[in-house]
């Protein structure tokens, strides 16, 4: 416990959750108090350092406190249905960025947002709620990236990008400028994006496959 910071707790204990608690750990705003997962094999154990409380139940339980939180949970779906979970029962969304992550003027993080280490977000680009900005991803000027989005690493998305809410940008993809990406979207990794892609689609590459659930 530290009396210059905020106390928080982490919801989720996997690879990504390590990634969170190493940006938030460099951040220096928060510290740790425990982990929550509803994995219960990993109740009473510790995760990187940090007791695991349990799940859901558990943290009712032990009462609100403290009250932030930030849902380490990679997959879109998951990590949304928590995150509405933890609003409904009063906890607070904090958001992370790694200090070596570059964003540029009239930036707009929502609550519940990570950006790791070494990403980039250029000028006038809007971030929604519960994004992940993924390690070494580059998002251009005036992009505009809806909820739950999860900007995979190394991933390069152009100016003036659109994504839509719960989309998944797969690593080492390039989404050129101007691109419309639609709600609920499955990019695959190494993809090139050069046309708006509808709700609800899967692209392999360059090639569209429809009816992603």
């Amino acid at each position: 416990m530290s009396a210059d910071k905020e106390g928080i707790f982490i919801f989720g204990a996997s690879g990504h959750a390590k990634v969170i608690i190493d940006t938030i750990e460099i951040q220096r705003k928060y510290y740790i108090e425990f982990l929550v997962d509803d994995d219960t094999e990993l109740k009473g154990k510790n995760f990187f350092g940090y007791p695991v409380l349990g799940g859901k139940e558990d943290l009712l339980s032990h009462g609100i406190s403290p009250e932030k939180t930030i849902v380490a949970i990679g997959d879109n779906k998951a990590r949304l249905a928590v995150a509405d979970w933890l609003e409904k029962h009063n906890f607070d969304l904090a958001t992370a960025v790694h200090p070596s992550a570059q964003l540029g003027r009239e930036v707009v993080l929502g609550i519940g947002t990570v950006v790791m280490a070494l990403a980039v977000i250029n000028s006038s680009t809007t971030l929604g709620k519960n994004v992940i900005v993924n390690t070494g991803a580059k998002i251009d000027h005036d992009c505009f990236i809806a909820d739950g989005v999860h900007i995979a690493p190394g991933t390069t998305l152009c100016g003036s990008v659109r994504v839509g809410k719960g989309s998944f940008i797969g690593a080492g993809s390039t989404i050129i400028q101007n691109i419309t990406i639609g709600e609920h979207v499955i990019i695959g990794a190494g993809s090139t994006v050069i046309k708006d892609i509808p709700d609800r689609c899967k692209v392999v590459g360059s090639r569209i496959i429809t009816g992603n659930d």
